[in-house]
């Protein structure tokens, strides 16, 4: 037969014997500290750390809890079952587990909880969902993040709702200054056009001129010899139409690697449409003569 200790109480008798450990309750060990009851370990193998109910959290055994009592706050960690570990928090609001961090075993990923539910996962492969709880699809709603190299491109789905709807929005001190929108069957990429946002507009200006210092070239990226683009080199563009073309010529960083200027060709429309309009003018003109 194993050797054991069993007492009722254990204090220090040479001074301040309101502080010990107490077992006079059955199947309970607490420690006491001033007379108030700190920690308790109960028959289930539930640690409770300022909370003399443990399993009330979470009525599982193994916990370790850290709180103030039923309906209190604080954090438990359990176990869960074989597949599972949690910890878990609970607020004053409920007697239940009010949010959650839970690692998965069988699944292999890490979910975050809030309010209880399953709303955000890290998966193995690193890929992180955001409101779901599988990859999203036309009938789950929700975001991926996702490792490009094993499963593809970053994922934005509303499920089964097809009317329009904004996918993403970019803010910055001024307020919305963009947006991917989603439709039935299309995307669009949208940038802030208000006119409530402008000023000094004007519509009287030479855009043949311009349009013609642009040269529209052939090429092909050394990274991709074999497919031939048309396009701009983005320095000859910058002069021109500045606004379509990001970063400066020739610049490198710290090492003497490229830093590559980019161009947003969309930004040259406005000044296509204007020489369009600008050349059927003039062909109005010929042709009343």
């Amino acid at each position: 037969m194993a050797s054991e200790i069993r007492v009722d109480k254990i204090h220090n008798e040479g001074g301040d014997n309101d502080s010990g450990l107490d077992m006079s309750t059955n199947d309970v060990v607490a420690v006491k500290i001033a007379g108030s009851e700190k920690v308790r370990v109960d028959a289930s193998g539930n640690v409770g750390i300022g909370n003399t109910t443990p399993s009330s959290f979470y009525t599982l055994a193994d916990n370790l809890v850290v709180g103030t009592g039923t309906g209190g706050h604080g954090l438990t960690i359990y176990s869960g079952n074989d597949s599972s570990g949690y910890i878990g928090f609970n607020d004053t609001a409920s007697n239940g587990m009010q949010g959650f961090i839970q690692y998965n075993h069988d699944g292999n990923y890490l979910a975050f909880g809030p309010n209880g539910n399953d709303r955000g996962r890290f998966e193995s492969n690193g890929n992180f969902l955001q409101g779901c709880t599988a990859t999203p699809s036309t009938s789950v709603a929700g975001n991926a993040l996702r490792n490009i190299l094993n499963v593809g491109a970053c994922i934005f789905s509303v499920g089964n709702y097809s009317s329009s709807v904004e996918m993403l929005q970019f803010v910055n001190s001024n307020g919305n200054v963009g947006s991917i929108d989603t439709s039935g069957s299309g995307t669009s990429y949208n940038t802030s056009s208000d006119y409530r946002l402008k000023e000094n507009v004007v519509t009287d200006w030479d855009a043949t001129s311009r349009l013609k210092q642009l040269k529209p070239s052939r090429f092909n990226f050394k990274a991709d010899k074999d497919t031939t683009l048309d396009g701009f080199l983005a320095h000859e563009v910058s002069s021109v139409v500045p606004e379509a073309v990001t970063g400066t010529k020739d610049e490198v960083d710290k090492d003497g690697e490229i830093i590559p200027q980019g161009i947003d060709q969309s930004k040259l429309v406005p000044l296509l449409v204007k020489t369009i309009q600008e050349l059927e003018a003039r062909i109005a003109t010929l042709e009343a003569k």
